[in-house]
């Protein structure tokens, strides 16, 4: 299958429902499989996906979407930049919403702040290169996706003697937040649909301690209906005991076993791995990039000194435990209430790719 329009074909997918509740019968408890990626998220919630699947078999949706895992203290930082002289703030457009206690990027702007929403580290570069009189620090958010492109900036803005351009550095990375979910004893998850864009840029081997160390198969999974059933399927065989439980690309129109070299040998160059806080999760273990000491000139956090004044939750926000697939978003009181795309309370509401905005969408 080459184009689109297959992956879509009802007949397809009429196959593929019929073998996902043949084999579900084989399962003789309730089977949790986990999505790790806002654009899955997004996708079984638009095409009504949960409709179709055995009563025993059920989707959770984990920490994929990269702006609903952005800390207080990141928007903090960002916020308080913002509030220096001469300073522009470039920022993508799911940042500008989301709340830190009773401020926004949005507010900010509103009283006075240089905000600029842009949709490639590329655009904040080119603003800088246009305002040299004024200091522009890009909110470098997002997995190994994004991770790249905003390394391949900051290398280019170091080589070209780019004075005004700084980052300030949110990106996460994925297998070690799965990991954290799958420690806690008492979770849940019987298996993962892993993300096909970050799978592109890292490959399948990083997903390989999940069935090794604790027994949990994963499947990195494509994007449209029929490839997200796909990877259903394959889960369900493996649980059910039919095959193995290992590491699965059924997504490998995009994804090879070892990934993008390229993407990430500039990753290695410019950033450093460390410890890093998670909305809602806490601090995990090398789960973080921050720019290396080789480029600290572009650094936005060892240039400017901030210091945050906003860092509480909004109140009565699940977000947290919907991020750890935890909570339903129909759980939390502030839901469609309080909460909506208008007004979001939590992060996510406020992301395109946020559990509790595809649920608003598409699943009330």
């Amino acid at each position: 299958m080459k184009h689109i329009d297959e992956f879509r074909n009802e007949r397809y997918i009429g196959v593929l429902v019929s073998q996902i509740n043949e084999v579900s019968r084989k399962i003789k408890k309730e089977v949790k499989l986990m999505e790790v990626c806002g654009t899955h998220t997004m996708a079984i919630a638009r095409s009504g996906l949960k409709k179709t699947l055995p009563e025993n078999v059920r989707l959770i949706s984990g920490p994929g979407c990269p702006v609903c895992v952005s800390p207080n203290s990141y928007i903090d930082t960002a916020i308080s930049i913002s509030e220096l002289k001469d300073i522009r703030v470039a920022t993508f457009g799911d940042m500008y919403r989301v709340p830190s206690g009773n401020r926004s990027l949005e507010k900010q702007a509103a009283d006075g702040a240089k905000i600029d929403i842009v949709y490639s580290p590329l655009d904040a570069l080119k603003i800088a290169e246009e305002k040299p009189c004024q200091e522009i620090v890009f909110l470098g958010v997002g997995f190994e996706t994004t991770a790249p492109l905003t390394a391949r900036v900051i290398q280019y803005a170091k080589n070209k003697g780019i004075k005004n351009f700084r980052v300030l550095s949110g990106h996460r990375l994925i297998p070690p937040a799965m990991q954290t979910l799958v420690k806690d004893l008492n979770h849940e998850i019987h298996g993962f649909i892993c993300p096909g864009h970050v799978s592109a840029i890292i490959g399948s081997v990083p997903y390989r301690i999940f069935p090794e160390k604790y027994g949990i198969p994963c499947v990195i999974s494509g994007f449209e209906v029929i490839d997200i059933l796909h990877s259903i399927l394959m889960l369900l065989e493996m649980i059910s005991g039919e095959k193995k439980t290992s590491v699965v690309i059924q997504y490998k129109r995009c994804v090879e076993e070892k990934g993008n070299p390229e993407a990430l040998k500039i990753m290695r160059e410019i950033f450093d791995v460390v410890d890093a806080e998670w909305r809602g999760i806490g601090l995990i273990e090398s789960s973080g990039l921050a720019i290396g000491k080789r480029y600290r000139e572009l650094d936005a956090t060892y240039i400017f000194s901030t210091k945050p004044l906003y860092r509480h939750d909004p109140k009565g926000c699940l977000c947290g435990e919907i991020l750890k697939g935890i909570k339903k978003p129909s759980d939390c009181k502030l839901f469609g209430k309080l909460c909506t795309p208008e007004h979001p309370v939590g992060p996510c509401m406020v992301s395109s790719e946020g559990t509790c905005a595809a649920y608003y969408s598409y699943e009330r």
